[in-house]
């Protein structure tokens, strides 16, 4: 059985999103954006670490929404950083041990404010990164949008990021020696592993990441039509 640990990040501001508190304790139909990333994040991997990164600030509130909208899952809080890279390491310093043992074989690390990918999207990414070293999901923009210089389709990435355990440790661990920041997981892995090969997984339309406050609104609407599809 594929040992996974899911990292969440959740310790931005809601500052984009024009909102005092951090978007992602906002309501999402019958709950808040984050337990529906969590629930989605976990459904495929019975036993899974489930590790949220959050604000210290957050910390108390977030115990108690998680307690009582998500019982059934372990979360395991992590303090996030100054950037999404730090907070990335600090997750993953947490995790060392048991990656170091083998006790866990992939990470997916995953935007807290993508509440709707799904626990398929999840499992496809894990399966391809345990084969391949790393996997992203992506779609294709306009098809009209190329690259100016190389002539290269554009791709949107999403998350959730998922690499093989030992190798993305090894990877933020000499970044922090070398004082190096990366965008997201995919550039830090690209600088320290470039051999590794990380492939593409189609990514999901509805797969949207609240940064205003019509992407609430647009993810609300596919939940409505998700569940009048069901009924």
């Amino acid at each position: 059985m594929m040992l996974v640990a899911v990292v969440v990040l959740a310790a931005g501001s809601g500052t984009r999103f024009g909102h005092s508190t951090n978007k992602v304790w906002l309501p999402l139909d019958d709950r808040r954006i984050i337990s529906h990333s969590l629930e989605n994040a976990v459904k495929s991997f019975p036993g899974c670490r489930a590790v949220l990164v959050v604000d210290p600030a957050d910390a108390e509130m977030a115990k108690e929404v998680l307690a009582r909208e998500t019982p059934r899952i372990n979360v395991e809080f992590v303090y996030g950083g100054r950037t999404r890279h730090e907070s990335e390491f600090n997750s993953l310093k947490y995790l060392s041990a048991d990656i170091l043992e083998g006790n866990i074989d992939v990470v997916l690390i995953h935007d807290g404010a993508r509440p709707l990918a799904s626990s398929h999207l999840f499992n496809e990414i894990a399966v391809a990164a345990l084969l391949h070293g790393g996997a992203l999901p992506a779609i294709d923009v306009d098809p009209l949008e190329m690259d100016i210089v190389t002539g290269d389709r554009i791709a949107r990435v999403q998350t959730p990021q998922g690499f093989r355990a030992r190798e993305v440790l090894d990877a933020y661990t000499q970044a922090e020696k070398d004082g190096f920041v990366g965008t997201d997981t995919a550039a830090c892995m690209e600088r320290y592993f470039p051999k590794t090969e990380s492939i593409a997984v189609p990514g999901e339309v509805t797969n949207i990441k609240i940064t205003y406050p019509h992407d609430l609104a647009l993810a609300q609407k596919v939940i409505a039509a998700h569940t009048n599809s069901r009924d």
